[in-house]
């Protein structure tokens, strides 16, 4: 096993008339609740209404996040051969995809919608607003699936007022201060190598949701211009590496493609166009993390969907904020 054994201070899980209390118990003691927790999941998952959040979907809820925590803590999870060429060829469907819309085809995602919901968002992104959905590439018309992992495909659009594509294009690749544009998820990064418009970065990702996770990770990214008003970017994590006792001592990163199963792969795209008195900022990210045990998979899908999401939302408005007062990366 690999990582601390975690300890909770008092949880109290209620399961109908009973509960499950845990105060620092020892690891043995943790991992048999933990199970007949599992149990109680399995014999009453069936009876959830997610219409409405009753006692018993509470309670398959959190008993559910319990159990999926303990593993996701607790065991180390390797990525499989199969789980990489599955994510691997999910993106070369994407990759296929993006370069059937490019140069002649919709630039951005909302160029996608019928008239009348495309002129509605645009007034939206106009007004403000960050636009985000899921995407799901296919294959032959199916749904790619991914075994032995989780897909996390999501893309957003932000539209920047009163700037140019010179000004957006400097923020994108200014790596150096990723660290300052982008904290806390980006905690630490560095402008490893370039040449003309390709790049070698380094960044440092931090996220805390139920677990606090530190990732070490490098990539390739290649910028391309597409006419005087386009750019595009494409950018491939070449190294991710978990990184335990983040900050003390003793860091030390944790083995290539193990760990916990994080984040084993993180692919991003960007479009950056010109127009309407700014500039539109798209990005598509996708990213591969572990797969979740078939059992509560139905509880805890949509947390894992919702933080990437919740990332990607921050990124593009992080990204409007310091290109349009790009002196906000020298204060504290």
């Amino acid at each position: 096993m690999v990582g601390r054994q975690p300890t909770f201070a008092f949880l109290r899980a209620p399961l109908d008339n009973a509960f499950v209390i845990i105060e620092d118990d020892p690891p043995e003691m943790f991992m048999k609740q933990a199970a007949a927790c599992l149990r109680w999941v399995q014999v009453n998952i069936e009876k959830v209404s997610y219409k409405s959040l009753s006692k018993t979907a509470r309670s398959v809820l959190l008993c559910g996040m319990l159990v999926w925590l303990v593993a996701q803590t607790v065991d180390a999870s390797e990525l499989k051969k199969q789980t990489a060429a599955a994510f691997d060829r999910y993106i070369a469907a994407s990759g296929a995809r993006m370069q059937a819309e490019l140069p002649n085809g919709p630039f951005l995602f909302v160029d996608t919608l019928p008239e009348e919901r495309r002129e509605e968002a645009y007034a939206q992104l106009r007004a403000g607003q960050i636009l985000v959905n899921p995407v799901h590439a296919k294959a032959a018309g199916s749904p790619m699936r991914v075994p032995g992992g989780l897909i996390h495909d999501w893309i957003g659009v932000a539209f920047i007022p009163n700037v140019s594509l010179a000004e957006t294009l400097a923020v994108a690749q200014d790596y150096d201060h990723y660290q300052d544009i982008y904290r806390p998820e980006v905690r630490r990064s560095k402008l490893l190598q370039r040449s003309d418009d390709n790049f070698t970065v380094f960044l440092q990702f931090y996220k805390k949701s139920l677990v606090t996770v530190v990732l070490n990770a490098n990539f390739d990214i290649h910028y391309e211009r597409l006419g005087p008003d386009r750019v595009v970017s494409d950018s491939y994590s070449t190294r991710i590496a978990e990184v335990e006792e983040a900050g003390q001592a003793d860091e030390r990163e944790l083995p290539v493609d193990g760990g916990h199963g994080y984040l084993w792969r993180l692919d991003s795209y960007w479009r950056l166009e010109e127009k309407d008195g700014g500039v539109y900022v798209q990005l598509e990210s996708i990213g591969l993390s572990r797969s979740v045990p078939a059992v509560f998979a139905l509880l805890v899908n949509p947390l894992l969907r919702s933080i990437p999401r919740g990332v990607l939302t921050d990124m593009l408005g992080a990204t409007r904020r310091f290109v349009a007062k790009p002196d906000l990366k020298t204060r504290p």
